[in-house]
């Protein structure tokens, strides 16, 4: 069967253990390569421009430059986030997808009261990013995703294609097993925009009023829902 006539159900997790067995220990062009021919036109990539986010996008328009981007836009981005989002949008001409929430902030807050985030923020993540990007994949094979094992405990077992049950898809994860150190060496060495705010201690960027600096050496993820015992959103685990 030819990559372009290849469906959904043609592949399910036991195709998908075997190519994760594949590509373990592979560099990220390779395992891009791989996925371009596979699946495109029907690839997609998600990114909250991130560092590493930007450094796989960086990657994937050496190979593939037209491949989709999704951003969820939820409303509660830090300014610097939507900046270096328009950086990395002109330099490298995305095809960027902009995933929004059904209700807006105000309509949410309507409904819901103010702040849901903080009385429940999994409710918040639902309703801003998790249905947003069940909507956003559909129709899409393979998902690209630039999370790193390093990055908290919840990711150290993740493998560099995996089959995602929820979305019907397989995902893949080029930069598993890079560290944050390797990224940010890629990035000063290409030269590369980045979240300004990570110069402030933001070591992992999310919603405004989910995200705090931590200190230095804390781990990546823990300035994320602070205090609420949540490192995730939803959308990856």
């Amino acid at each position: 069967m030819s990559a372009v006539a290849m469906t959904k159900a043609s592949v399910g997790e036991a195709e998908a253990a075997r190519w994760a067995r594949q590509f373990e220990g592979k560099p990220a062009e390779e395992v891009l390569e791989w996925a371009v021919a596979r699946f495109a036109p029907r690839l997609v990539m998600t990114s909250s421009f991130g560092p590493e986010g930007i450094v796989l996008i960086d990657k994937l328009a050496r190979i593939a430059p037209q491949t989709p981007v999704i951003f969820l836009d939820t409303g509660f981005h830090f300014a610097e986030t939507l900046a270096v989002k328009e950086q990395v949008r002109a330099r490298y001409d995305l095809n960027l997808i902009e995933a929004r929430a059904a209700l807006t902030v105000a309509e949410q807050d309507a409904r819901f009261g103010a702040q849901l985030h903080a009385r429940r923020p999994d409710e918040c993540c639902r309703l801003r990013k998790v249905e947003p990007l069940r909507g956003a994949l559909a129709g899409y094979d393979g998902w690209l995703s630039a999370l790193r094992r390093d990055q908290s405990p919840t990711r150290a077992r993740i493998a560099k294609l995996e089959w995602n049950a929820k979305h019907g898809l397989v995902k893949l994860n080029p930069l598993a097993d890079w560290t944050r150190a390797q990224v940010w060496e890629y990035l000063v060495r290409h030269q590369l925009p980045y979240n300004r705010l990570q110069d402030a201690g933001y070591a992992s960027i999310g919603c405004q009023p989910c995200t705090r600096p931590v200190a230095q050496g804390a781990p990546e993820r823990s300035g994320r829902w602070a205090g609420q015992g949540k490192v995730e959103c939803g959308i990856h685990l």
